[in-house]
């Protein structure tokens, strides 16, 4: 799941730091891919503090929450139909159909939940900004990330352009799907096939804001 979509099963806590927790492991991976972080296996680390205990148990929430996402029905039936409606026009990208369909599910998903009014971006924001940074700090170093000022660049950045707001509209779903592409790959779409993929995504969404409730009712039935 992306950003939003996490932020919905604790959209209702005061608690800024276990939101920064719940998503900390994408931030963590979209400020540099190949860090592979596992705070998880030495939880003894994060007990002595009430801030690092709350950004740790936000940690574990998003790992229960993948997991769950990842392992359902409603995931493998929906990215299969996604993959079999673009993989005419991924014939000559190097872009794999099934990445594609897996995070333009996630995509449309926070974007319905933005339409919906289930989440509200700025709320998401806000609380990142009352987040401990010297909590988050200190997390992140004894998680073993070698390169604290990276990171925290990357956040800061983040914060600052609050690109999440523009999942609002629909059709700047294909710039934020090019752009993840081309962290892996050169070049990964044209504009025809841009234009393509944003008709049969845009009809796929319709669909999918008819029964998109049913996989966030189930996660939450199903967290601890």
């Amino acid at each position: 799941m992306n950003f939003l979509s996490h932020f919905y099963f604790d959209r209702h806590t005061i608690d800024p730091n276990q939101v920064l927790g719940t998503v900390l492991p994408d931030l963590v991976k979209n400020a540099r891919k190949d860090w592979h972080l596992h705070p998880q296996k030495h939880k003894e680390y994060f007990q002595h503090s009430e801030t690092m205990c709350s950004i740790f148990s936000g940690w574990k929430r998003h790992l229960e929450v993948d997991l769950y996402f990842h392992s359902s029905d409603f995931f493998t039936e929906h990215t299969k139909a996604i993959r079999l409606l673009i993989a005419p026009v991924l014939e000559h990208s190097p872009v794999r159909p099934s990445f594609l369909a897996h995070i333009s599910l996630e995509i449309m998903l926070d974007n319905i939940l933005i339409t919906e009014k289930r989440v509200n971006v700025s709320d998401f924001y806000e609380q990142l900004k009352k987040s401990d940074r010297p909590s988050l700090t200190q997390f992140l170093s004894l998680s073993m990330l070698d390169d604290g000022p990276h990171f925290f660049r990357f956040f800061d950045q983040f914060m600052k352009t609050a690109y999440l707001h523009s999942y609002q509209e629909s059709g700047n779903m294909i710039y934020a799907l090019n752009r993840i592409c081309m962290r892996l790959w050169k070049d990964p779409l044209n504009e025809t096939q841009k234009l393509k993929l944003t008709i049969i995504l845009l009809n796929y969404k319709e669909y999918l804001q008819n029964v998109f409730m049913s996989i966030f009712e189930d996660i939450e039935s199903r967290l601890s």
